[in-house]
């Protein structure tokens, strides 16, 4: 068999933007932070229009009332927790 492994030097390839990575790093939490808040105040908003028989504007109603809260919630925490 022939041996493909390289005789020269390796290739470590560019340097590390940090400060990309990091701004990169906050966007995917926010997305995460807030796609989650959407998500539950849909599913909470849908099975209170399906039980209580309320119909859609009360069950839009209450999805944005817990968005509204959610945001002002999720605003107040801090950022960096270390």
């Amino acid at each position: 068999m022939a041996d493909h492994s390289p005789t020269g030097p390796l290739e470590t390839g560019a340097e590390m933007d940090y400060s990309e990575h990091e701004r990169t790093y906050q966007g995917f939490l926010l997305l995460a932070k807030y796609g989650f808040l959407v998500c539950f105040a849909l599913l909470v908003s849908m099975a209170f229009g399906f039980f209580t028989n309320a119909g859609f504007f009360s069950g839009f109603v209450l999805f944005l009332l817990i968005c509204g809260v959610g945001i002002y919630m999720l605003r107040s925490v801090p950022q960096h927790v270390a």
